[in-house]
């Protein structure tokens, strides 16, 4: 039975996603900066979803991702649960912050949306500061442990090595974009595009367009979520920096790079962001100021990111030209 052209789209990316994880292992030493890789790419796709899909520019993602990592880090280190469970809890707990957050930001639009997830960051941060005794306040959660995936008390996958955990981490990774991207290619994700582009023209024509920004925000939570959680496994600590404002701008700044025209983009900017960082902190301490002209440039003349760039440079290759990109596109 032949795919339609969007089944194609869909299974392309996929295929993308799947050689990303191929290729790391050949490319890279560290096995624990190609298991980053994977993760904060998780993160920056809940981040596209409303940034890209939603037109929601939220500054709470940081909220979500550092929940995951206490969540997991208190399940293993004082419930004792399996590590599935722990997971699970993660998700569940990211999900439920987002539905949280989300309820009072999506009353608000523009710069006071912003503004109120802004203050959710900087209210999560304080909390998890002054509450030591469940957040191990500013020394983080520590030993987290990396168990391995077991079955009836058997172990079946060891998670000890860097490498053995990315191979672990890597099957998530494609579980969790195999979802996102259906969710993107949907009816849900089509509403989402027609209340970033018109939200007027959407509620007048029945649409409930705080339940589907609500949904959205929910999903992005529970994505997050579990990227905070192996990350915390993949350190062996649950540090308050993960819930600070902070990493919710690392994440906005990896999903700004990459582009938000499709989901794959947020692996591009995800991996570009993470690999930068790690040659340019070997070569001069300061090293966020360059990270500061490349976003400049990526404003100026990049408005859609590191896959647009890619997309141009192929279409001249291949004589093709395209209309220019309107003011929807660059935000």
């Amino acid at each position: 039975m032949a795919m339609d052209k969007q089944g194609l789209v869909r299974y392309r990316f996929w295929w993308l996603a799947l050689g990303v994880t191929l290729l790391l292992p050949l490319t890279m030493r560290s096995g624990t900066l190609a298991t980053e890789v994977l993760i904060y790419a998780m993160a920056a796709m809940a981040c596209n979803l409303l940034l890209g899909y939603t037109g929601l520019l939220s500054f709470g993602q940081g909220i979500f991702f550092g929940l995951g990592s206490y969540a997991v880090g208190l399940a293993l280190t004082r419930a004792s649960l399996p590590m599935p469970l722990a997971l699970l809890l993660a998700i569940a707990i990211g999900a439920v912050a987002a539905a949280l957050v989300g309820w009072f930001a999506i009353r608000q639009r523009g710069t006071y949306f912003v503004m109120l997830t802004l203050a959710f960051a900087q209210m999560f941060y304080f909390l998890a500061y002054t509450a030591p005794g469940i957040t191990g306040g500013d020394n983080g959660l520590l030993d987290i442990p990396r168990p391995p995936l077991s079955v009836a008390g058997h172990a079946l996958v060891p998670l000890a090595s860097p490498w053995q955990f990315y191979g672990f981490v890597a099957v998530l990774f494609l579980a969790v974009f195999f979802v996102v991207l259906r969710v993107t290619e949907s009816v849900l994700g089509r509403t989402l595009l027609a209340i970033r582009d018109n939200e007027e023209r959407a509620l007048a024509v029945g649409y409930n367009v705080k339940a589907f920004k609500l949904l959205a925000f929910m999903v992005s939570g529970a994505v997050t979520g579990l990227a905070g959680a192996l990350h915390a496994m993949l350190t062996g600590i649950a540090p308050l920096t993960n819930i600070d404002y902070h990493a919710s701008e690392m994440i906005l700044v990896m999903t700004v790079i990459g582009g938000t025209s499709n989901i794959f983009s947020s692996v591009l900017g995800a991996a570009f962001y993470v690999l930068l960082a790690d040659w340019l902190s070997t070569l001069w301490p300061r090293w966020l100021m360059l990270l500061g002209f490349l976003l400049i440039a990526v404003s100026l003349f990049m408005q859609r990111g590191l896959w647009g760039l890619g997309v141009t440079v192929w279409d001249r290759l291949r004589g093709v030209r395209r209309a220019p990109v309107t003011q929807e596109e660059r935000a």
